[in-house]
């Protein structure tokens, strides 16, 4: 599952699709649950824009 979640497929998928998401949270779902859902997806989408940014999704899905 580690491999999987660190390939650069899915890290794209993760970053892109939550920033989407959390861009749209405040818009779509009212008060305080639109804001802490677009917080979440921010944190998740960044998380994965790092791991990008360092390179390892390449290196470790290469060695597989």
């Amino acid at each position: 599952m580690k491999t999987l979640l660190s390939s650069r497929p899915v890290l794209w998928f993760l970053f892109l699709f939550n920033a989407v998401v959390a861009a749209a949270a405040p818009f779509v779902v009212d008060g305080t649950q639109g804001v802490m859902t677009a917080v979440g997806m921010g944190v998740v989408s960044l998380g994965a824009g790092v791991e990008l940014a360092r390179g390892r999704g390449r290196s470790k899905a290469a060695a597989v």
